[in-house]
């Protein structure tokens, strides 16, 4: 599909105080985007926001709250007029056996990747289909296979890989596109914070190449540029992982027997893998909630 000029789009970026988000609307703005930042930190939003080439808001949010998006979707229609493009990048993680792992940051990766995917599309939609515009739902290399250590991560990201072609269906007689993003370990604070932990940093440099590289932000910020102005339905931010869709079905059962091996070898060490959340952003977020329970 030929690319279409975000000249004078307004682009609404989910989780974007930093990393993915972060540069991701700075690359909007630059290519002449108007661009509603949305997230839990103000702050930082707004720096970010002041540093836009062009006009440009910022919203604080948890995307997990239905009125809070709805408001948001709102101001932003009333600030800029209308909304063309909504990128669902807002997410967190965290590590450690499932067995062992903390119930609630369990959860809130689900209720942020999955639910808060699915609240932010929910209150855009309307507006998408008067601008006859795009969703694009950042989803991760853990959508296509699975991996030891990384339960609720991997479960939110195929659930939205499942949900973003589900309403692709549903929408697009409408004029809406739904794309999907997929990403490999890139290097951003959530990542960093995975490498914390000496056990999660070794299990990762054990997969096999190219899945145990960290690859830079940039180029794989700026493929999701380009299908943003593609408006493609599946968005590689790392070439590579196009070819892992021929073979993701044999993945499991490969994962199923190498993992096993290698969670005998690291068992010894496994009560010592931090369970929260990981990363400056899942630390915010659980600030946030930390707050909101005061």
């Amino acid at each position: 599909m030929s690319r279409v000029s975000l000249e004078g789009q307004v682009a609404v970026v989910t989780g974007a105080a930093r990393g993915v988000g972060e540069l991701l609307a700075r690359k909007l703005s630059a290519r002449g985007a108007k661009v509603a930042l949305v997230g839990l930190e103000a702050d930082a939003l707004k720096q970010v926001s002041e540093q836009l080439y062009g006009d440009s808001g910022h919203w604080y949010a948890d995307v997990t709250d239905h009125e809070a998006m709805a408001r948001v979707a709102r101001e932003v229609k009333e600030r800029f007029g209308k909304v063309d493009i909504v990128v669902a990048n807002a997410g967190v993680a965290n590590g450690g056996p499932f067995a062992d792992s903390d119930p609630d940051a369990w959860r809130r990766v689900i209720e942020v990747n999955l639910i808060g995917s699915a609240v932010t599309a929910r209150a855009f939609l309307p507006a998408l289909a008067e601008s006859r515009g795009y969703l694009l739902q950042i989803a991760s290399l853990a959508a296509i296979t699975p991996a030891p250590m990384m339960s609720a991560y991997c479960a939110s990201k195929s659930g939205v890989e499942a949900y973003a072609h589900s309403l692709r269906a549903e929408v697009a007689h409408r004029g809406v596109r739904v794309g999907v993003g997929y990403l490999s370990w890139t290097d951003t604070d959530m990542v960093r914070g995975a490498d914390r932990d000496d056990v999660m940093r070794e299990l990762r440099q054990r997969l096999p190449w190219p899945s145990n590289k960290t690859y830079p932000l940039g180029p794989a910020v700026d493929r999701l540029v380009a299908g943003i102005e593609r408006r493609s339905s599946h968005v590689y931010g790392q070439a590579w992982l196009r070819g892992m869709q021929a073979v993701r079905g044999y993945l499991p059962g490969i994962v199923a027997t190498v993992g096993q091996r290698e969670m005998r070898r690291f068992e010894p060490r496994l009560n010592g893998v931090r369970t929260g959340l990981v990363g400056a952003g899942g630390e915010a977020d659980e600030q946030e909630r930390r707050t909101l329970r005061n």
